[in-house]
């Protein structure tokens, strides 16, 4: 890498389209590389092949074109895939293959930012504290390596993302977007934004934003309690985005996008999986479609926290249950690699 250069995936579509025109080369060659970039995820000029010498060598003097390094990957009993990249900087960020139970459908979870700045209380990722924002072509590019490992070992694509990896989606707007627009886009993965999921801790303002955006995509909230007491204990942004204000931006985002919500919920023992607490989420399951995804707690180290058990998850969820609402017990995936929900932290033996 050479930081004198500059960056040439930072760039959007019309200004390298611009760039290569300006320099004299014909509309179609530009249409050729951004197939390189995106559609084949070449990250190096050398190998674009349908591109005149000419033209890969004035791209290689003029830009740098930044990959990510996989460094470590590690497979689950069950199946999950974990990989650890290192970005141009040396600044690392882990993303998660899951299969689905018949191993016919794979989803990959994406980080946005390496680290994370919001201090959960039960999540590995935020004792890292952030180290940066992903650029939306190195959110991509996570997908670019899974999806051949996943051709190479399963013979399947990548069917749904998630941004449920490291770091807090919203808090980085503009590349989250971004790297979006490369997934659904014909030049780039060509997926579907209803196979694409966006996690978020709740930031109101980001919520509404996302609708007036028009970004077809699904949500989810990282939920985990039902009253304001118990979830800023768990989640500090809760005492400037409570539930009152989390719930106007969520119905705004159903009414102005239709999109599909859904709550994330870790049950930990003996602090928000009673009855009550089961009465409490029903209440907040009553202003909108809303299906409820109930997680295993997944032990992190210095984490005082204990997972409930089989008994009180299947109660609590037979509770919600019982006044109509979707709701899933999910099952941790990749625990013993650490790759399950809160277990991100790009351990440095690894």
């Amino acid at each position: 890498m050479d930081p004198a250069k500059p960056d040439i995936l930072a760039l959007s579509r019309e200004d390298r389209a611009n760039l290569l025109m300006g320099m004299g080369w014909e509309p179609y060659r530009v249409r050729q590389l951004e197939g390189w970039l995106w559609k084949h995820g070449v990250r190096n000029f050398a190998d674009m092949r349908t591109l005149p010498a000419a033209l890969r060598t004035q791209l290689h003097e003029r830009f740098f074109l930044p990959g990510l390094t996989c460094t470590y990957s590690q497979q689950s009993v069950d199946g999950t895939s974990k990989f650890k990249f290192l970005m141009h900087d040396g600044l690392p960020v882990e993303s998660v293959l899951i299969p689905s139970k018949e191993a016919d459908r794979y989803t990959l979870c994406v980080s946005s930012q390496s680290g994370c700045s919001l201090s959960c209380a039960f999540c590995a990722t935020g004792t890292m504290g952030l180290l940066r924002n992903l650029m939306a072509s190195e959110i991509f590019d996570q997908y670019l390596y899974a999806n051949r490992f996943c051709d190479q070992q399963h013979g399947q694509r990548i069917g749904n993302i998630v941004y449920m990896g490291m770091g807090e989606p919203l808090l980085n707007y503009k590349n989250v977007l971004g790297s979006i627009d490369l997934l659904t886009s014909p030049t780039g993965a060509s997926l579907s934004p209803k196979r694409i999921t966006v996690s978020t801790a709740g930031i109101a303002k980001m919520i509404e934003r996302l609708a007036d955006d028009g970004i077809r995509v699904n949500l989810a909230l990282s939920l985990h309690a039902a009253d304001d007491e118990k979830r800023s204990r768990l989640m500090p942004i809760n005492e400037s985005n409570r539930l009152s204000s989390l719930l106007g931006a969520l119905k705004y985002f159903y009414q102005n996008t239709g999109n599909r919500i859904s709550y994330e919920y870790i049950a930990f023992q003996g602090f928000n999986d009673s009855e009550q607490d089961a009465r409490q989420l029903v209440r907040l399951c009553s202003h909108f479609p809303v299906r409820v995804n109930i997680i295993e707690y997944n032990p992190v180290a210095g984490m005082s926290f204990v997972k409930s058990d089989e008994d009180r998850i299947n109660a609590f969820a037979h509770e919600v249950r019982k006044h109509g609402i979707m709701i899933t017990v999910r099952r941790s995936r990749g625990k013993d690699i650490d790759a399950a929900c809160g277990q991100l932290a790009a351990r440095p033996d690894r």
